[in-house]
């Protein structure tokens, strides 16, 4: 990998899809775009999905947001994604780095309460410590009270869009603070809308 090792980059970046269970599916995806606030993070979209690259809280207020504004039509609605921080070699798209702390979709987003179900897997990477780390970030979602349980591969979480995304960038980031110049991954598949329930 050309001398480069893991955690050489702060950028954190999420590549995602998001998928409209209905006929007019272009008409959701679009809209929700239409309705995000994108200009403090670098954007690019191709024919399978979205990539979003910047600060952290940038990051996750975009991703929420294009998925509560595609789920609050009552559509059932999922978002896979893959989140990531330290990965060797990230350098495109530094100068969003330097934006301010504030969240550009924040107030929209809070105002639409969207219950939601997900499946989250955490990839501390290269920590020998790593099962200690999943451990102690699935006690941050109970915190946050929206743990359900372990399943195979994954951890379920449940709760309002705005609560799951909390926990899921609390974990993100606290996990990437367990190892100096950590390499983490994230990985989410989040639901709303859906026709079945959680105990089917």
């Amino acid at each position: 990998m050309n001398g480069l090792s893991c955690g050489t980059s702060n950028i954190v970046g999420v590549r995602f899809a998001v998928y409209p269970m209905a006929d007019n599916f272009v008409e959701i995806i679009k809209g929700a775009l239409k309705e995000v606030d994108t200009s403090k993070v670098w954007v690019q979209t191709d024919d399978i999905t979205t990539c979003v690259r910047g600060r952290s809280e940038h990051v996750f207020d975009v991703a929420k947001a294009v998925f509560i504004q595609a789920a609050k039509t009552g559509t059932h609605v999922v978002f896979n994604g893959t989140f990531s921080v330290g990965c060797p070699g990230d350098s495109e798209g530094d100068t969003y780095m330097s934006e301010d702390d504030i969240r550009l979709n924040e107030e929209a987003s809070r105002q639409e309460s969207v219950e939601a179900a997900t499946h989250f897997a955490l990839y501390p990477m290269d920590n020998p410590d790593y099962m200690q780390v999943i451990a102690d970030q699935v006690k941050t979602a109970e915190k946050h009270g929206t743990f359900t349980k372990g399943v195979h591969y994954a951890s379920r979480l449940d709760g309002t869009a705005n609560e799951i995304f909390a926990s899921l960038e609390e974990m993100f980031v606290d996990a990437s603070k367990t190892k100096e110049r950590a390499h983490v991954t994230m990985t989410a598949t989040i639901s709303a809308n859906s026709p079945s329930t959680k105990d089917n």
